[in-house]
C-alpha cells in the first residue's frame, strides 16, 4: 500500500490543508484582533507548523515512491525561492517570534 493509500495519511494532508487555509484566511484581519485573539491565533498557526513538520519527516522517512516524490517535489520548489524545507520552517518560526513580540509575548 502507497502512502497515499492510507486513510490516515489522506485525512491528516486534508485537515492540514484546511486548517492552514483557514488560519490564512483569518490572518487577513489579524490586526483587528484584541491581544488575546492574537495570542490564539499564533499559537494556531505554531500547532499547525508543527503538525506540517510531523507531516513532512514521515515522508522524509518513508520508503514509498510518492512519499519521496512528494518530498522532492517541495525541494524543488522552495530551491526556485533560494530556500530549503528547513528555512522555510526557520523563516515561518521567526515571523511567528515577531509576532509574539509585537504584542509583549504570552
Amino acid at each position: 500500500m502507497g502512502i497515499f493509500d492510507s486513510e490516515i495519511v489522506q485525512q491528516e494532508a486534508m485537515s492540514l490543508f484546511q486548517d492552514y487555509q483557514n488560519l490564512v484566511e483569518m490572518g487577513g484581519r489579524y490586526g483587528k484582533f484584541d491581544r488575546e485573539g492574537k495570542k490564539l491565533y499564533i499559537q494556531q498557526m505554531e500547532d499547525v507548523l508543527e503538525r506540517y513538520r510531523i507531516f513532512m519527516k514521515r515522508f522524509e522517512l518513508s520508503d514509498d515512491f510518492m512519499a519521496k516524490m512528494t518530498v522532492e517535489q517541495l525541494k524543488t520548489q522552495l530551491s526556485q525561492a533560494g530556500m530549503t524545507p528547513q528555512q522555510m520552517f526557520d523563516q515561518m518560526h521567526l515571523t511567528l517570534e515577531r509576532m509574539k513580540s509585537e504584542i509583549g509575548e504570552y
